[in-house]
């Protein structure tokens, strides 16, 4: 898979106990131990970061999270209460700026029956849509129609960051 280092399976990941110290795949991301280019790491904030979804809707989808595992937002810190916020503020003028889209969605599924795939470290999605989009396919007949490379979705959206 493009942008992920070999050795890494997001899918044995995502199950702390893969990782010696019982790190869930996002703490590992926020370790910073891979340079963000391979790792899709889009920016790093004091308490929170952003990176590109390795299993993406379309085009630009990231997700903004804490550096710690917090699996609901009544227990982040008031420091990363606010700067989750402003990332996902920066997230979304990234997204508009790389890619135009005609709207973005921007969400949290708190727990797995609500559809978190790692229930312990809450994450807001940003997902640019487009009218006619094939975003209906990936519920329907779990396909994912993607019409750029993670690669080039990461380096549009870096370049976008706002400063």
């Amino acid at each position: 898979m493009a942008g992920l280092d070999e050795g890494t399976d997001v899918r044995a990941a995502e199950d702390s106990s893969e990782d010696p110290a019982g790190r869930t795949l996002f703490e590992v991301l926020a370790d910073g131990d891979h340079d963000d280019e391979t790792s899709l790491v889009l920016h790093r904030g004091p308490t929170c970061f952003a990176v590109m979804n390795a299993y993406p809707y379309t085009s630009g989808h990231l997700m903004v999270l804490p550096r710690r595992a917090v699996g609901e937002l009544s227990d982040l810190t008031e420091d990363e209460h606010l700067e989750l916020w402003a990332t996902v503020r920066d997230a979304v003028a990234a997204v508009n700026g790389a890619f135009e889209p005609g709207g973005v969605n921007v969400g949290v599924n708190l727990g797995r029956a609500a559809g978190a795939g790692i229930p312990g470290h809450l994450h807001v999605h940003v997902v640019p849509r487009w009218s006619g989009d094939t975003n209906f396919t990936t519920t329907v007949a779990n396909v994912r129609v993607l019409p750029e490379a993670l690669d080039e979705s990461w380096r549009r959206l870096r370049e976008a960051w706002p400063a």
